[in-house]
């Protein structure tokens, strides 16, 4: 188990500093706001219709962490404690060489650079935090009509790999595989 962690982006050119913290009960509010997107709702598993919907959300998580097979933060503006994104380490074994990451932007942030920031953080974390586990490489996966989420990953020093068949319903159409190896810009 990793213990509880916060990561925080600094300001850059005009953009607030970000906080990347594990998700809170206090945060479901803003969840369900973000998930009333129907862009988001389009690119994610997870859908979050009600409070409990919300909560159970935040439960996963907070379950996920302590078994040390998922580790979610909500991104914030630092300073005004607004929600604006998710990002995710997915680790399907708690030693090995890969694991995968994910996040996704609130539609009042999209055009921020916040994904690329906060998926920065993310990936200098999980290098650090796992290198004694062996993690050598970080799998960012999207389908492929999602263009923002490829300009993303390349923004982020994560090159393309390939194509990945459909394979519905967790991947209803194809997608690309994008990989960032430990010492890649």
């Amino acid at each position: 188990m990793t213990p509880s962690v916060t990561l925080r982006c600094a300001p850059t050119a005009g953009r607030p500093a970000l906080l990347l913290r594990p998700w809170r009960r206090a945060d479901v509010p803003a969840l369900r706001r973000a998930y009333a997107d129907p862009v988001l709702r389009r690119r994610t598993r997870y859908p979050v219709d009600s409070e409990s919907d919300g909560l159970m959300f935040v439960e996963d998580h907070a379950r996920d962490r302590e078994l040390g097979t998922r580790y979610g933060f909500a991104v914030l503006e630092e300073e005004a404690g607004l929600l604006v994104g998710a990002t995710v380490l997915k680790r399907p074994a708690v030693t090995g060489p890969s694991a995968e990451v994910g996040y996704w932007t609130a539609a009042h942030a999209r055009g921020l650079g916040v994904a690329p920031r906060a998926l920065e953080a993310l990936t200098a974390w999980a290098f650090g935090a796992f290198a004694g586990a062996g993690l050598e490489r970080l799998d960012l996966l999207h389908q492929e009509d999602n263009e923002a989420s490829c300009r993303v990953a390349v923004k982020s020093g994560y090159g393309l790999e390939g194509r990945l068949p459909a394979a519905p319903p967790e991947f209803p159409l194809s997608g690309h595989l994008h990989v960032r190896r430990r010492g890649s810009a």
